[in-house]
């Protein structure tokens, strides 16, 4: 037997042209996207989108870095452009990406909760889309009072310092900043494949948290830091086990809601503050098309009057309409209640890891460690350098008059730092220096002045030398820092909670007056609701070719539309969710509107307002099931029921019906019978097999109609007071559907 070769699978090539050489070659399109995609896609999550353990990502680091450099920590302020342009000798991405960069951060633009720049002119607003920031040449800016937080050591080695792009100047990989700022201020990054979405924290809470972890790695972080504090404010709608998941993971979802107040002189709704991920835009485009939808009647006008007193969006309601009602409607229907999605995905040493709070405080208190410790190291080193020249000074002490005395008896300049260094056994470093010495501080005092500051440094030295030597007396020096920050710059909570809010009360819907409408299903699964006055103006029916109107009725818009399907599901909906037609239109597709499964389709339409009805299913195998309606009504917005009635047998028909009706069997065989549903006692189980009615040998159920909608010549001789029964033959020819 000869082995069965196997097709190796071709490579992908695409065509690479060899520069230089005016030659295109294939190439495996593998090692393409691993020379050439695969590092920009690195460059994009290192250097660009993500934001780093100091909070900032490169783009705003450069930026601030420029501005601390132009003394705008202190100094007025200067033209945006100006600090644009000495923005680009480190960030070479252009003028308007590193102005956007700058309005983000600006105090106008209230995008961040303690802003690093001050601002002044129009810098847009985070909570408007269409409120553009002016251009550079007419905006001013310096730095913020925090921002002195993020320099206060850079200047002594705390951080590491790499050349710029050209290798004409040198930036800071990352800012020595005093406080968590990765989590005070939000931070948004879209790299290749991961992105980052970290929400803001109260300042004071943040510091006092990360004090209590130093103190004790075992604390209860949300003792402490409550929640989400964000800019324009807002309520959180309160979840204590999705906190401590954000918290422990760094991925989770905080609900959002706007804070609003009643006018009831005007009936008009204020929004004052709105969740951070919508703009008043998105709100009010949204309620309009909600109201030319027909899904909400309450509102009559909605206004945009934000103005220099901040953010305010009017609704004005109708008359008999409760605010509280509306809101709701509004909150589960509108922006003015959404999700904020977090991913705390943060790089460390240059990799992207996703970190709860707790997690995110520990890389940052070990950072924060080092950038002392690199501090105090610094400190100590210049302080050793000046304990060293003043001990030279000390020796001089001994005999000034013979050191002038050496100074002038030497006939070269060159060879009096060696007479010096040789005449009184100290180094060139200290020679240089009390050679450098003017005459007029040739007296004893300024010596004795001098080197009276050699023991306050050996001192100064020794106890830096114990704190670097010592892991607790390093935190130490970090909580200080942090309580001098809580009481320099902590500000009151902006956004607030709210408690014990259940699932039922935020959906809880009062619904607008309802108003008659007629509705049409069909065989085909096709429906379409019609105004009574279009009805009247044309009542012919478009249809698909073969298919027939089987159900039809005056309903009230604020009805449920329940299909059940041949698949034993019931799919719910409302009559507001469907558009209002005319007859010559053909409706939906049920199957495709409510998005059924392959090969679903419905047999069957129930229309209820207050599912006060009784659902009746009559089974092929002569079975009758009676469900109250109110066994498919449920809590929460659920729109799809399994199991909704049974499958053991094929279903013969189905109604719906007020109380108790009358209604005729037939079978295969023949035979008929007249009952009462009050035979059938009713079930609230849902897939109930049901009761046999009809009692049936080697036939089926034929069919089931009700009593008033046929005629049936002496019907009372068919009716039967028990079931089962087998019923009486004959019926067939005698009965007219009316």
């Amino acid at each position: 037997m000869k082995k069965k070769e196997t097709k190796k699978p071709q490579k992908q090539t695409v065509s690479a042209y060899i520069e230089g050489s005016g030659k295109v070659v294939e190439t495996d399109i593998v090692t393409t996207l691993e020379e050439n995609y695969m590092p920009y896609a690195m460059s994009v999550i290192v250097s660009r989108a993500l934001p780093e353990i100091d909070g900032f990502k490169p783009s705003h680091r450069k930026l601030l870095y420029t501005m601390y450099q132009m003394g705008l920590l202190n100094g007025a302020r200067t033209k945006s452009a100006n600090i644009v342009g000495q923005t680009m000798h480190l960030n070479p991405h252009g003028d308007a990406a590193i102005y956007e960069t700058m309005v983000r951060l600006a105090r106008s633009n209230e995008a961040l909760l303690h802003p690093y720049v001050d601002s002044k002119g129009n810098f847009g607003k985070a909570y408007s889309r269409d409120m553009a920031y002016a251009a550079s040449r007419y905006t001013e800016a310096k730095l913020e009072p925090i921002s002195a937080e993020l320099f206060a050591e850079i200047d002594k080695d705390a951080v590491d310092m790499v050349p710029n792009y050209d290798n004409s100047t040198t930036e800071p990989t990352l800012f020595p900043v005093r406080f968590p700022s990765v989590l005070v201020n939000s931070n948004f990054g879209l790299a290749v494949s991961m992105a980052s979405n970290i929400c803001s924290f109260n300042l004071k809470e943040v510091c006092e948290t990360t004090i209590a972890l130093i103190k004790n790695p075992q604390h209860d972080a949300l003792s402490t830091l409550k929640g989400p504090d964000f800019p324009g404010g807002g309520l959180i709608v309160y979840d204590e086990d999705e906190m401590r998941r954000i918290y422990n993971t760094g991925i989770g979802a905080v609900k959002v809601r706007a804070v609003y107040n009643f006018d009831k002189e005007n009936r008009c709704i204020e929004v004052t503050q709105i969740p951070p991920t919508t703009t008043v835009e998105a709100i009010i485009d949204k309620v309009v098309e909600l109201v030319k939808e027909g899904k909400i009647r309450e509102i009559s006008d909605a206004r945009d009057e934000i103005d220099l007193n901040g953010l305010r969006l009017t609704f004005d309601l109708k008359k008999g309409c409760e605010p509280e009602a509306v809101m709701q409607k509004l909150f589960r229907l509108t922006p003015l209640q959404e999700n904020f999605n977090c991913n705390f995905n943060v790089l460390i040493a240059g990799t992207p890891k996703v970190m709860g709070v707790y997690e995110i405080i520990s890389e940052w208190t070990e950072f924060r460690r080092q950038c002392v410790k690199r501090r105090i190291y610094f400190d100590v080193a210049k302080k050793k350098e000046k304990l060293h020249l003043l001990l030279g000074l000390k020796k001089i002490l001994l005999d000034i008059d013979y050191a002038i005395k050496l100074i002038r008896e030497t006939e070269e300049e060159a060879e009096v730092v060696p007479n010096l260094m040789i005449g009184f056994g100290i180094d060139e470093l200290q020679a240089e220096y009390v050679a450098e010495i003017k005459l007029r501080h040739i007296n004893r005092e300024y010596i004795l002045k001098r080197t009276e500051e050699t023991e306050s440094l050996q001192n100064e030295i020794a106890e830096m030398e114990d704190i670097l030597n010592s892991p607790k007396k390093i935190d130490k020096v970090i909580i200080e820092e942090l309580e001098d920050i809580i009481k320099k710059y902590s500000q009151p909570r902006r956004t607030m909670f709210l408690y014990d809010v259940s699932e039922e009360e935020e959906i809880v819907e009062e619904k607008p007056e309802g108003y008659p409408l007629n509705v049409f299903f069909t065989r085909e699964g096709y429906f379409k609701q019609i105004t009574p006055k279009s009805l009247r103006m044309s009542s012919e029916q478009k249809l698909k070719e073969n298919d027939e109107v089987v159900i039809s009725a005056e309903v009230s818009s604020n009805s449920d539309l329940l299909f059940f399907t041949n698949k034993f599901q019931c799919y719910k909906s409302r009559c507001a969710d469907f558009p209002e037609t005319k007859a010559s239109v053909m409706g939906d597709y049920i199957p495709a509107k409510l998005g059924m499964d392959e090969g679903e389709t419905p047999i069957f339409m129930a229309v209820t307002e207050n599912y006060s009805e009784t659902l009746v299913i009559f089974f092929k195998n002569g079975k009758c099931a009676k469900i109250p309606l109110s066994s498919y009504e449920t809590k929460t917005k659920r729109k799809k029921l399994s199991n909704a009635f049974s499958g053991l047998s094929e279903v013969a028909a189905m109604f719906v019906i007020n109380g108790d009706a009358d209604f005729i069997l037939q079978s295969t065989a023949g035979k008929t019978i007249l009952f009462n549903t009050a035979l059938v006692l009713a079930k609230t189980t849902r897939d109930t097999q049901g009761v046999q009615v009809m009692r049936l040998t080697k036939a089926e159920l034929s069919g089931a109609y009700r009593a008033d909608s046929i005629e049936l010549e002496n019907a009372e001789n068919y009716r039967i007071k028990t079931i089962p029964q087998a019923g009486i033959l004959g019926g067939f020819e005698q009965m007219k559907l009316e």
